[in-house]
């Protein structure tokens, strides 16, 4: 039951080997002769005998190929924008660091004035105090203050 399955020999009689034979090259055709302002036709003799007539077509050029810069447009315009933009950054950094000193100097201004302003009152309002003011009028060494006599 497990032996292996025997098959008889193969006939080698049988086979047979086909082998390519190249083909001949095929005749160059032969071209009618062209006529001024005329297409030209192009006439070509087969093997077998028959001749084929028909307009010669020009082969189509293809297009130069014009040369890709090394680097793209776009990739250029992406590092443009980049320096742009850090040269605008410097710039507003620039910028608010000028509106920080001058609102800071304009505020030291401000408490100076009040400082001063503050000053001036409270020195007009502590000596009115001592002094009652009125009017002082001396007549023969009679001081006259307030329409009271001081002797």
């Amino acid at each position: 039951m497990n032996e292996p399955l025997r098959r008889p020999p193969a006939d080698t009689a049988s086979v047979a080997v086909h082998r390519p034979v190249p083909l001949a090259p095929a005749p160059t055709a032969s071209l009618a002769p062209v006529q001024q302002g005329v297409p030209s036709v192009a006439s070509v003799v087969l093997p077998d005998g028959r001749v084929v007539t028909g307009y010669a077509v020009t082969p189509a050029r293809p297009e130069p190929v014009v040369a890709k810069p090394a680097v793209s447009r776009a990739a250029v315009n992406v590092a443009l924008g980049g320096v742009g933009f850090l040269a605008v950054c410097g710039g507003l950094f620039l910028l608010t660091a000028f509106i920080t000193a001058l609102t800071a100097l304009v505020t030291q201004l401000v408490i100076l004035a009040a400082v001063l302003f503050g000053g001036w009152v409270a020195v007009q309002v502590c000596s009115a105090r001592g002094h009652r003011g009125g009017t002082t009028v001396n007549i023969r060494k009679a001081t006259f203050k307030r329409n009271h006599f001081h002797g």
